[in-house]
């Protein structure tokens, strides 16, 4: 018996299952709203589809064949969206869920709940990397003021010897 096969994700296999796959709409629907979003990409991570910006990842097709889409959003996030939504979303179960990974259920949600959501994690991941460019910028600038000023203190010592 082919135990690989038979156990996907930590759960028995059955034959004829039914699940969402690549060619269901509503996975579908989810990859091409991911990727209408600027800057973002299909790649893969444990050989499961994600959508990245510059390659942080904001959401997964990691449990498409369970019908769910995953989000990366804040803790206070997931709670809104699941308590205004409780049918289309759940948290991840885990730590992964306490640290706002949510289930989007494919079939509940509806193309505007998806893009909020989607847009949301976007939007997250784009304002992170915006906060890590500006302290890089700022850092470098502090840098380059102490650099400048110990080559100027080093040229004043020169010139007073």
């Amino acid at each position: 018996m082919n135990y690989r096969n038979r156990y996907i994700g930590g759960t028995p296999r059955e034959k004829g299952r039914k699940g969402a796959t690549m060619s269901d709409p509503h996975v579908a629907l989810f990859r091409r709203l991911a990727l209408e979003l600027p800057g973002a990409v299909e790649s893969s991570h444990m050989n499961h589809p994600d959508f990245r910006l510059n390659n942080r990842i904001f959401a997964t097709l990691s449990a498409q064949e369970n019908g769910h889409g995953v989000v990366k959003l804040t803790s206070d996030q997931q709670q809104s969206f699941i308590s205004e939504y409780p049918q289309a979303f759940s948290p991840v179960q885990g730590g992964w869920g306490r640290m706002g990974m949510t289930f989007v259920h494919l079939d509940k949600a509806d193309e505007f709940l998806m893009t909020g959501a989607l847009t949301t994690a976007y939007h997250n991941v784009q304002k992170k990397q915006s906060q890590k460019k500006s302290q890089t910028k700022s850092q470098e600038k502090s840098q380059t003021k102490s650099n400048q000023s110990a080559r100027s203190s080093t040229t004043t010592r020169r010139r007073l010897q």
